[in-house]
């Protein structure tokens, strides 16, 4: 059968687009949102490395050659990882009842040395220089992973920015960057966070390693193994918690990846045991040289905090007020938290495994330097104030755009504090890089 084609004039009316409801344009493809590359948070977090390198070691550090500036980098605990690093850990049983390296050195956990002897005999390096390129280079890696998780969450450039100069304020920040192993907890922890958040077998894989270096780093690592139970427990409210018959499915990897984390830990006990006959020989020593007896009500006791404003040459006093300073970041957050427009929301339980880590961590330091005046508690709470900060951050991003009067106040606020942080940071640079204790 043939068809005549109609006569364009014969009723047929032009296409009007804006006669229909139905678009007569042409459909433009739909454009998903690229995974985010991690080659810019590695970059900046190169840049923040490289910034506290530069003004601790060309601005802060003594007089001298840059090799000779560098190396006033390691101080303190640092020395003592030197003296692990070329002898290995030796010790007498029971361990001496006083601070001396050449007789009894296993008060401190070996993920750090270890790292650094790997570079050290590997690559044919100075002790100094191997314990300092593994601090920064951890560091980097924490500043990486920092940017990571903003950028997984995406956070803003400009809350990214407030940020991490909040956390670079801190007056204990610039140990990221000196011969300890705060760098190197922070960079394994949070890594350790990021892929046991992250879904397949790889990130989970991923998420072991990281563990197994934050458990080898620090004894605190070995409770905030069970950061992915707790995010699992609080991923579906108290509903998942009531489905008893889907536990097994839902925690058994997060156990499994727990359990996994503190390996590293457990591995030091039990070359102590094996090698000495003593698996707490760690804890031993830290008694017996460092007059460490826990106190594990000591967060509870009024006593412990103390109110004043502490003198620039006083580390005991900076570290006491940092421990209640910490005290009261932790609480204000925590109210924060409480407010009916968050409750509402589901996302406080994106932030509820930081929170625990944070309130582990500073638990069992002030659990362990309250015998000594909070001696080194201004770096022990610095790793709660990364965390706090990294939450707080996502905490913001959740809530609505405040006004302009109140985001400008807040800037000036944060920019004010901070410039009073890296202010005292300065001060404490200048004398730690010339043997001075500041904490």
């Amino acid at each position: 059968m043939g068809f005549q084609p109609a006569p364009a004039d014969q009723g047929l009316k032009p296409c009007n687009c804006e006669s229909f409801r139905i678009s007569c344009a042409v459909p433009q493809p739909v454009v998903m949102n690229p995974k985010p590359s991690p080659l810019r948070p590695l970059l900046t977090g190169l840049l923040m490395t490289l910034a506290q390198i530069f003004v601790a070691v060309v601005l802060l550090a003594p007089e001298g050659p840059f090799s000779y500036r560098y190396d006033t980098l390691i101080q303190h605990d640092g020395q003592w990882f030197t003296n692990i690093v070329d002898r290995g850990y030796d010790t007498t049983v029971p361990p001496i009842d006083r601070k001396m390296m050449e007789v009894s050195n296993v008060a401190f956990f070996p993920a750090y040395p270890a790292l650094a002897a790997l570079l050290r005999y590997g690559l044919h390096l100075s002790t100094y220089n191997a314990l300092l390129i593994t601090a920064q280079t951890a560091a980097w890696g924490f500043w990486s992973y920092f940017f990571l998780f903003c950028d997984r969450w995406n956070i803003s450039p400009l809350l990214q920015f407030f940020g991490a100069l909040a956390i670079v304020a801190h007056p204990a920040a610039f140990f990221l960057v000196a011969g300890y192993s705060e760098s190197l907890f922070l960079m394994a922890l949070f890594g350790f966070m990021y892929w046991s958040s992250a879904e397949g077998r790889a990130a989970k894989f991923l998420a072991v390693l990281h563990g197994f270096v934050m458990s080898a780093t620090r004894i605190v690592g070995i409770a905030c193994a069970a950061f992915p139970v707790v995010r699992v427990a609080f991923q579906n409210g108290w509903r998942g918690l009531r489905d008893i018959r889907s536990w097994p499915r839902r925690f058994a990897p997060a156990i499994a990846v727990a359990l996994g984390a503190t390996l590293g830990a457990v591995s030091f006990f039990f070359y102590c045991f094996v090698r000495w006959g003593r698996w707490d020989l760690y804890m031993l020593t830290q008694e017996a040289g460092w007059a460490i007896e826990p106190d594990y009500l000591a967060v509870f006791k009024g006593e412990s905090y103390r109110w004043l404003v502490p003198a620039l040459k006083d580390p005991t006093q900076a570290s006491q007020m940092a421990m209640t300073l910490g005290a009261l970041l932790f609480v204000a957050v925590v109210l924060c938290e409480l407010l009916p427009a968050v409750r509402r929301s589901a996302t406080w339980t994106t932030r509820i495994g930081f929170y625990f880590c944070g309130a582990i961590i500073y638990y069992i330091s002030v659990s362990g330097v309250a015998c000594v005046e909070m001696e080194s508690m201004l770096r022990y709470e610095f790793c709660l104030h990364a965390l706090i900060v990294l939450a707080f951050v996502h905490f913001l991003h959740q809530l609505r755009t405040p006004p302009l009067l109140v985001r400008a106040f807040g800037m000036a606020a944060l920019g004010l504090l901070s410039a009073a942080g890296l202010g005292v940071q300065g001060w404490y640079v200048w004398n730690f890089t010339r043997g001075n204790w500041v904490a």
